[in-house]
């Protein structure tokens, strides 16, 4: 690929990279400059569609930001056009609502897998294939955590297409499935719920591309259904942090990427 070959619905060249093999992965467009802002000798890329982006320097390593928009879709046709412009690691930082007792608003949680209810990694690999993270990234970002001194979980969290389909389940003409799986996920051990976080895992397997996923639980449908304390919390500073750390320690080379 010419270094000026502009990608198609990102907008960006390899040149305009700066040959960055590191990527932070928004869903808001509004998050990339405040993630930005933590990041050395910050600028500004622009932005098409739904993704914009902001390049600058972590431990003297190029580092980008780019958003992904809402949903698996636009999240793969992203990750498909980072691995051409030479992106190896990916860290989505997201949110999603919580769906075990225990996962409070605020807290950490740590994607090592994603149940895949949505319908993009469909179109990669058959639905019996997982959709699982890189240790090395996951372990990076829990060493940050620890560091950083955080509350967090690690497991699995459960994806979906339908925003409404799980917050209003019983309108839909298919509640009977969506309400019982519901349960069943829980009952399986499913931490959390949110939408990007299987097709990129699944994506980046694909295309041999090494990615975790940190999200920031805003709040908890479970514990307001058994009238327990359930504030909400849309601060993501915190997993920016464990983002950002958790970079550190990829590029110094210390976290342990062996099983």
């Amino acid at each position: 690929m010419e270094n000026k070959e502009k990608m198609y619905h990102i907008g960006l060249t390899k040149s305009d990279l700066e040959g960055a093999k590191y990527a932070i992965l928004p869903g808001d467009p509004k998050r990339v400059e405040v993630i930005a802002k933590h990041l050395n000798n910050n600028k500004n890329l622009g932005m098409n569609r739904e993704y914009a982006s902001y390049l600058g320097d972590i431990d003297g390593e190029k580092v980008l930001v780019i958003s992904t928009g809402m949903g698996g879709p636009s999240t793969a046709i992203c990750v498909e056009e980072l691995k051409e412009l030479g992106i190896e690691y990916l860290i989505r930082v997201g949110t999603c609502g919580g769906m075990q007792l225990d996962v409070e608003a605020g807290d950490i949680v740590i994607a090592n897998a994603a149940i895949r209810k949505e319908g993009t990694s469909k179109e990669y690999v058959p639905v019996e294939y997982p959709a699982v993270s890189t240790l090395e990234v996951t372990n990076a970002l829990v060493s940050a955590c620890e560091k950083l001194n955080n509350r967090y979980h690690v497991g699995v969290v459960h994806c979906k297409d339908s925003f409404y389909g799980q917050h209003d389940p019983e309108r839909m003409p298919v509640s009977y499935e969506l309400e019982q799986e519901w349960e069943a996920w829980i009952k399986a051990g499913a931490l959390a719920s949110e939408m990007e976080t299987a097709a990129l895992f699944i994506t980046a397997s694909t295309l041999k591309m090494k990615a975790g996923a940190v999200l920031l639980a805003v709040w908890n449908q479970e514990r307001e259904k058994e009238g327990l304390d359930n504030k909400t919390d849309f601060d993501t500073t915190k997993e920016i942090k464990v983002a950002i750390e958790a970079i550190k320690l990829l590029i110094n080379k210390k976290v342990d990427a062996n099983f």
